[in-house]
Parts: structure tokens; sequence; C-alpha cells
């Protein structure tokens, strides 16, 4: 009989390792509420009609992986020592109550990932727009056109017109910072021939509560991209705190109430549910993360140096003790991938093998209108301009692991510069 290795979660390390795990050495299951995985970098993209969606996420559910298991659902509660996964169906617009059930390991993966953090404030749940999945991606796509046609309306006021297409993007993070760049590049381009006599007064502006955006790239590079932005009438608001969201407006410490159609919430990361319950080490402040030695094992609660019996922590939900890293796509599948390959040939005694060590790649960002920026190292104090814009085009293909996607992604690249984008079709 086969060890049964349980993996929680289908994100950048959890699907990473569901791919590459030898299937003749164990017997796998994924526990997700999304049989879908995401490649989070390429959804601003997709939502703006560069590539179809599908092109931005894969399927957990795979020919290629067809004796493993896939349970669509969420695990509320492990016990360590019955080596059981409590889950609940994971079916949100289902009014059918399906009963709990459980799941037994001898190998557990915690890779849950995180939910998006509103830090609290009001209306933010129930008003603001996510940048999480694809399903998010196609909203704000629905989103903008409906806002476009509502604008397009004979009896619409220029000063409701004003509000309707003003767009503000919370996080001057990558993320905020590529959504905003690629709903800009629409605007300046397809939406002008779309809608003439409407595209010119879509307005798009970013709020972040830190001081600069791409705080974490040198201050050349995110003054150049700040300035960037600014040249091309996007408002970049920082040192910005968002009180409160509603259906048609927001309001901010700063300026008081500002009229939006849509509000992007691009910042913040907030641990799920299950890491409230479980007895494991974790971060002490801030994002709850699950404490793991250098080999990736999760320490039981408390003080001293006890592992649980295989269980490892990797991903958004994992973080090494002493050491700790970034809760980034490239942390994730570096740890997925150097988790794999230990599995892959029969486990053992971890001690073996060497600990894990991050490699830091540089990092770069697309900030609209074919420029970027791309951090540098100590011999070089970083890139910006075409350059930079092709390296992120570059790093678009190889986030995704599918080649069938990534020629498909090419094609659609060379079908956009000759004809323009279908987004209108779409």
């Amino acid at each position: 009989m086969l060890p049964r290795l349980v993996i929680i979660g289908s994100g950048w390390a959890g699907f990473y390792i569901a791919e590459k795990i030898d299937s003749s050495k164990y017997d796998v299951t994924t526990l997700s509420p999304r049989r879908t995985s995401a490649y989070t970098p390429l959804l601003a993209s997709a939502a703006c009609g560069v590539f179809n969606f599908y092109l931005a996420e894969d399927s957990v559910r795979s020919k290629a992986r067809v004796k493993q298991h896939f349970i669509k659902s969420n695990v509320i509660d492990i016990d360590f020592a019955k080596k059981v996964c409590r889950c609940a169906p994971a079916f949100e617009d289902d009014d059918e109550q399906l009963p709990e059930f459980d799941v037994e390991y001898d190998i557990l993966i915690i890779a849950p990932g995180c939910i998006p953090n509103t830090f609290g404030t009001p209306g933010v749940e129930e008003n603001a727009v996510f940048m999480k999945n694809v399903s998010d991606a196609m909203k704000v796509r629905k989103i903008l056109f409906d806002l476009l046609e509502k604008a397009n309306l004979p009896n619409i006021s220029p000063e409701r017109v004003k509000e309707l297409l003003h767009i503000a993007v919370v996080g001057g993070g990558p993320t905020g910072i590529e959504m905003t760049a690629e709903l800009d590049d629409l605007a300046h381009k397809e939406l002008k021939g779309l809608y003439p006599g409407v595209a010119d007064k879509l307005s798009i502006a970013i709020h972040d509560v830190a001081p600069n955006i791409l705080s974490a790239y040198d201050q050349k590079l995110y003054e150049y991209a700040n300035q960037q932005l600014v040249n091309r009438n996007i408002k970049v608001h920082t040192n910005s705190h968002i009180e409160k969201v509603e259906k048609d407006c927001f309001y901010t410490k700063e300026d008081g109430r500002i009229g939006c159609g849509m509000l992007i919430w691009a910042t913040g990361n907030k641990n799920v549910p299950l890491l409230e319950k479980i007895e494991v080490r974790k971060t002490p402040k801030g994002l709850k993360r699950v404490i793991t030695d250098s080999r990736l094992r999760v320490y039981q609660a408390g003080d001293g140096d006890v592992l649980h019996d295989g269980v490892f922590a990797l991903g958004d939900a994992g973080d090494i003790q002493n050491e700790s890293l970034p809760t980034t796509a490239e942390v994730a599948v570096q740890k997925a991938k150097y988790l794999v390959q230990i599995l892959n040939l029969g486990g053992g005694n971890f001690q073996q093998h060497e600990p894990f060590k991050y490699e830091q790649k540089r990092l770069v960002s697309y900030i609209g209108q074919r420029d970027g920026v791309i951090a540098g190292d100590n011999e070089h104090e970083g890139w910006t301009g075409h350059r930079a814009w092709l390296a992120w085009r570059g790093s678009n293909i190889t986030w995704n692991r599918n080649w069938r996607s990534r020629i498909m992604i090419v094609f659609t690249w060379i079908l956009n510069s000759i004809f323009g984008k279908e987004i209108a079709k779409i």
C-alpha cells in the first residue's frame, strides 16, 4: 500500500507538488476549495484582454494526474495525533448542507495560501474587487464594460460619468501597479476605438498607505515608476488611508469622499481560518504563518524543537524559523521544488538532505506603455524602459508551466500586435 500524501491547497506550492510528485510512489490527494490553480501574475493581463482567461489558470484535475484524487473542500482542522484532516465541502452557491468528512494521511503538506486582508476596513468585502483568481479577473472586465456602457447612456450627467469612469486601485505593490498599467494601456488603445466619446474620460488612481509605490525596489526605480505613471495622468496617492468603501465611492482620511465606479483591492494578505485552529508553532505577529525548520518540517506548538511527524508547510502559509521569506510565487515554487525532489527520492531521513536555500531572482514589474522596472544587484542599479518590459513579458511565459498555454500566449501576442485585442468579443 502506497503512503497517503495529502496536499492542502492548489496554489503555487500545492499545485507544483501535485504536478511533479511521483504518483507511483504515493497515493496523492489534493484538498482545495478551487479546482483550478491561478497564475496570479497573469491575471491583470487576462482581465484587460491581453490573452484569454483560461491561459491564466490550470486545472488541478488532469489526464496526466489521473491516479491522483481531488476533493473540493476546505480543511477546517487537523488532528496531528491521529493524522486526520477534517474537511467541509466547498460549494458556495449550493444551499444543500453537505456533511463534513475526514481524510487520513501519512504525509501532509500544508499549503492553503492566503486570503485578502481588508484590515477591517468597512465595506471592502462587499464592494471591492480582489485579484486572487480568474473569477476576480473576469469580474474586473465585466464591471469595466458595464461602467463604460452606463457612461455612454444619453441621460447620464457629466458629473456622474466622471465618477463612473474613475477606477481606484488600492495597493502600490507589483499586483496593483501591473493592474493599473494594463488598464491604462487598454484605455489608450482598444477602448478609444470602442467608446470614442467615453474612453477619454476614464481615470485611474493608485492609493497606498506606504510612502512609496513598489517599495521593494531601490529608490531610483520606484521614483522612476512613480513619475512615469504621473506623466500618463495616473494619480498616485501614497500615505493614503482608506477609511471605508461604499458601492459607488470610498473615503480616505486625507481627502474624504472619492467617487468611483470600481475599486480594486490589491493589497495585504491574511491567513486562512485553518491556521487559527491547528496546534503548530506560528509567527507571533501580523500574518499568521506555520513555522518550519530549514527542511520545511512543521514544529509542534510551544518553544521546543519537536516536529510533527510527516508534516510540511510551504507557500504563503509557511515560514522558516529565523529566516522569514516573502509571500511570493517565487518562494512558494522554490520550496515546492525542493520538497518534491526529496519526496520523489523516497523521503526517508530528511537530515541527510541539504536545508532549503532560497535564491532571490530579480524583481520585474510592468508600469505600462511597454515600460517597466527590473531590480538591480551589487553590480548594477537596475533597468528601466523597453528591456524591462520585454523581461516582464518573458516572465509571463515562464510563470505558465503548461507548454500548450505558453504557445497560445505567444500566438495571442502576435495576433494582438497585428489585429489588436479582441476584448470586445470576449
